[in-house]
């Protein structure tokens, strides 16, 4: 997994050029999680830490409580995003985490959201909620 230092949104769709990107405006175009819960993660497995590309979600946050955010807009950077829902653990966490690997990420995935007015984000970016 690529970490790039920017990303383009693109509205309804997803991030250009990742493999997710769809032709429909669903749920899931851009993922999120905290890094407590990737602290957390790695706290519940045994280790000192993971890599965050483990958990496979685009964006990794710190100090805001996405669950928190469920239904409601945000900004990162230029672009706005809404919040859509829970972004639970795939059986993919077995082999990227090992034994335990699903469970340990159990409610705390993060979120998934999708795209309402796309853009490029960079590492660094603001996010706030707008409504």
């Amino acid at each position: 997994m690529a970490v790039p230092q920017s990303a383009v949104l693109v509205a309804q769709r997803g991030i250009e050029g990742d493999r997710y990107e769809t032709q429909r405006n669903g749920a899931r175009q851009v993922t999120m999680i905290a890094a407590e819960d990737v602290a957390a993660i790695a706290s519940f497995l045994g280790r000192q830490e993971i890599s965050p590309s483990l958990l496979r979600r685009n964006f990794v946050t710190l100090g805001i409580n996405l669950n928190a955010l469920k239904g409601r807009s945000i900004r990162v950077g230029p672009t706005i995003l809404e919040i859509s829902g829970e972004c639970a653990p795939c059986s993919q966490m077995e082999a990227n985490l090992g034994p335990g690997g699903y469970n340990a990420v159990r409610g705390r995935g993060g979120v998934t959201s999708r795209i309402v007015e796309g853009g490029e984000v960079r590492i660094g970016d603001t996010i706030e909620r707008i409504d």
